[in-house]
């Protein structure tokens, strides 16, 4: 194993407990157009950037599916919930931020979501400033499960990608950080990813703080020190 320089974050699942709010959003969403969207339909999309969601969502619903039209709508259920009721962010969040920081271990944010939403809900949590890098579902051409957007991130950050660790919770972004040959981290949300999948992966953990104390009790064996990357 390469000593491991750079921490990629997922965010939705990841970051803040929101594929719930956004689960029941879609649902919603589907109802008020006339698409029944199973939640199995729901799940299959977690990870996807909207480029990808469009014929993965025409698969299962046909060509009548409007994208566009429903992700307007989804977005107004998804608004309002968290207007009403705050952003929830996933226990052990600002612990590992804050023991990232006093490390001096670079972090970057890897998203499927778009720029504007991706960086309203991190200012929301007070976190965007905190790390050194956000890439969004915009700034890559093809999203998870292929590997660009964790490319994209360790290269800005002049980084190899076996220098990467990844924290996802979803298939589709396990997969991409499997592709990008970098070790990706499990912290499931939802639904577990498969077992096909979890059994070529870094680590598994429960939560965000069982993240930083392996991480912490680990740092001499993982870690480059900042002066060998800087």
């Amino acid at each position: 194993m390469e000593k491991l320089s750079l921490v990629i974050f997922d965010m939705d699942g990841l970051m803040f407990d929101t594929e719930r709010i956004s689960a029941l959003a879609w649902q919603k969403a589907g109802e008020e157009l006339g698409f029944k969207l199973d939640p199995d339909i729901i799940a299959g999309a977690t990870g996807l950037n909207a480029g990808d969601a469009l014929p993965y969502f025409k698969k299962y619903l046909g060509e009548r599916f409007s994208y566009s039209e429903i992700q307007k709508v989804k977005l107004a259920y998804f608004n309002k919930y968290i207007k009403e009721n705050g952003l929830p962010v996933k226990e052990g969040l600002y612990e590992l931020i804050d023991f990232l920081e006093k490390a001096s271990i670079p972090k970057a944010v890897a998203t499927s979501t778009y720029r504007k939403k991706a960086e309203e809900c991190l200012s929301l949590a007070n976190v965007k400033d905190r790390f050194d890098l956000i890439v969004c579902g915009d700034d890559v051409s093809r999203g998870k499960p292929e590997p660009d957007i964790f490319l994209k991130a360790a290269e800005e950050l002049n980084c190899l990608p076996n220098e990467c660790i990844v924290l996802e919770d979803s298939e589709n972004g396990l997969k991409a950080a499997l592709r990008a040959k970098m070790y990706p981290i499990c912290v499931p949300d939802l639904r577990r990813p498969s077992k096909e999948v979890r059994k070529l992966i870094f680590k598994e953990f429960s939560s965000l703080i069982e993240v930083k104390d392996f991480l912490e009790k680990e740092i001499s064996n993982l870690f480059i020190k900042k002066c060998e990357w800087a």
